[in-house]
């Protein structure tokens, strides 16, 4: 998910929460020049000057070729803006949480020899697993070497994925894979927790003592590297990650939604103090463990406490729709209990209503960014501040009755 960026990837300071809205994303504006063959030549040169061998660029060859259909997804692809309990309820229906506790099970050995050397818990690490492939289910069916060679040549994110590239034909050269094995998804994301080649390259374990480094087949190999990935993210051990919380309706007025930001941390006292509590009235730990408040859906949804470990989650995939599916995938594989899921009938703007608010926005000085029905960051903030100007608790969720406040 991270390569192919399908969900919705945006910048996310004080972004709290997306829109369900769907719209296409606008390609770069560039062009490729220069023919596909000279580039590929002029390519496998500086692959030799790397210290490639020759025999792993002739052993990738056969899958050196231009594909445009991957060119044309790439540039054309979509950006899925559902909210977050559209999102987590189709990423995350029973038998995944069930098969997923399963796998924590079966493989409880090599899970706990895993924490023990990496320090990430067994749910943090199934729940990408479940996500990203289906427990190696589903792992794409697009030839990885074609794919990256693809968009490396073409001009709209070729630095990165020609990095990708190299170090692709330095998986062959190691031994890890073959190259008729490096199948995968269309943005040439491979294994059962889908890493790019330079993520592969420097993550991935021998964790079964064969030789290889195999995360399409190994499953100790899959649970170890997604361990070490996630360390060199930053996971901090013994940490939590999120905890589903309770706003009651009842707060006072005074109650400083505008505190409810990712990039704003307060001790769990400080928030216990503000009536915030576990999912069962009880009251928070009291202590100074920094947390920051989530409302996906604003004040009316779902809500919780990230802690530190959960910039790892943003670091795998910022969007904060698939990292707070993930992370709570997580918490209920560790014992939490279903999601509270707030008002039935939760207030959004549809896509027009969307972009005349992105409009008035900019009518008022904001800098908004492109006024395109979707609603990232810099819009988030301006929501944000329009909010505490109107009077309206100020949780970043655009609403029909902000939209007609400033309509006014």
């Amino acid at each position: 998910m991270r390569g192919k960026f399908l969900w919705p990837v945006l910048a996310f300071g004080a972004l709290l929460s997306l829109t369900s809205v769907t719209a296409w994303a606008a390609p770069a504006p560039c062009r490729t020049s220069g023919s596909f063959e000279k580039w590929l030549e002029a390519f496998k040169q500086e692959a030799l000057a790397q210290g490639i061998s020759r025999s792993a660029i002739q052993a990738a060859a056969p899958y050196l070729t231009y594909d445009a259909r991957i060119v044309g997804i790439d540039r054309g692809q979509r950006i899925f803006a559902n909210t977050f309990l559209q999102f987590s309820d189709k990423l995350v229906p029973k038998h995944r949480l069930d098969n997923g506790l399963l796998q924590i099970k079966k493989h409880a050995a090599t899970f706990a020899k895993v924490e023990q050397q990496y320090g990430v818990p067994a749910p943090v690490i199934t729940a990408f697993w479940g996500l990203e492939s289906d427990f190696g289910t589903n792992m794409g069916k697009d030839h990885s070497i074609r794919s990256i060679v693809s968009l490396a040549y073409d001009c709209r994110r070729a630095d990165m994925f020609r990095g990708h590239l190299f170090d692709a034909l330095r998986i062959i050269e190691r031994g890890d894979l073959k190259p008729e094995e490096m199948i995968g998804s269309w943005a040439g994301e491979l294994g059962q927790t889908q890493m790019m080649p330079s993520e592969y390259l420097k993550n991935a374990v021998d964790y079964d003592g064969d030789g290889h480094r195999n995360l399409l087949k190994s499953v100790p190999d899959v649970i170890a590297s997604t361990a070490k990935y996630l360390d060199e993210l930053g996971w901090k051990r013994g940490e939590p990650w999120l905890d589903e919380v309770r706003v009651p309706a009842n707060l006072p007025a005074n109650f400083p939604w505008d505190q409810s930001d990712l990039a704003i941390q307060h001790p769990r006292s400080k928030w216990s103090g503000w009536g915030v509590t576990r999912t069962d009235g009880r009251p928070l730990a009291n202590d100074n463990l920094p947390a920051s408040l989530v409302l996906p859906m604003g004040r009316h949804g779902p809500a919780f406490l990230a802690y530190n470990n959960f910039q790892v989650y943003l670091k795998w995939n910022n969007s904060l729709v698939y990292s707070t599916t993930a992370a709570f995938y997580a918490s209920r594989l560790a014992g939490a209990g279903p999601m509270r899921r707030g008002s039935p009938d939760i207030a959004q703007l549809n896509f027009e209503q969307t972009k005349e608010l992105q409009q008035i926005l900019t009518r008022k000085g904001h800098d908004v960014g492109k006024v395109d029905g979707l609603l990232g960051s810099a819009s988030r903030v301006a929501v944000k501040k329009e909010q505490i100007k109107v009077g309206l608790p100020a949780d970043s969720w655009p609403t029909p009755e902000l939209l007609e406040r400033l309509r006014r």
